[in-house]
């Protein structure tokens, strides 16, 4: 009889320790896992765990501490595109840079979903491999009308080229159509220093 005790206390102490293991290495691989997971990939876990639900929205707390409400829809491969959640009756886009996101406010609710990781796009996708050089030119080409933010603050204009690290913008007032006798200067601007684009 105090064979079959022994036995069996040594068989609930072997099934205790194998379990004390199983959960160490899945708290291991969870740790690596968050580990490994970029800025890029938690907006998209949010983004996508909101399956375009209009009714969202995040905190960005850019690096010129300016903080705008934005509720994102494309992510690219260092930017991210989004709408404008503010009180103004026009509907806003807007292209933030990753770079000049300083932070990003999250309720309570969408910490987890942004750990949720299995949005992982594959790096085939269009979107991922687009730079924000691409974006940009894309703006130019079209000679939309833009609000850029950087660190010394807003100006607006159209831009006029994307260089490899920097743009040309033709800077003159909002809503009036760039004609040379609007423009006030030229202003180029370092790609790294482009926080947020306003469309």
């Amino acid at each position: 009889m105090r064979w079959d005790n022994l036995f069996d206390d040594l068989e609930s102490q072997l099934e205790q320790g194998l379990s004390a293991e199983e959960i160490d290495l899945a708290a291991e691989e969870e740790r690596l896992r968050l580990g490994r997971l970029s800025l890029r990939e938690r907006l998209l876990s949010i983004s996508e765990s909101y399956e375009r639900r209009a009714d969202y929205g995040i905190r960005l707390l850019l690096t010129s501490g300016e903080s705008v409400s934005v509720r994102p829809a494309t992510i690219g491969k260092d930017w991210f595109s989004s709408d404008v959640r503010d009180e103004s009756p026009r509907r806003r886009q807007c292209i933030v840079a990753l770079a000049g996101v300083a932070a990003i406010l999250l309720s309570a609710d969408q910490v987890p979903r942004s750990l949720n990781g299995s949005a992982r796009e594959t790096e085939t996708s269009v979107s991922a491999r687009l730079g924000l050089p691409f974006v940009l030119r894309d703006l130019c080409r079209r000679r939309v009308d833009v609000e850029i933010v950087t660190p010394s603050g807003r100006v607006t204009g159209t831009i006029d080229r994307v260089g490899r690290d920097h743009l040309d913008l033709a800077v003159h007032e909002a809503g009036t159509p760039r004609r040379n006798g609007a423009i006030g200067h030229y202003r180029i601007v370092p790609l790294s220093h482009v926080l947020m684009v306003q469309v």
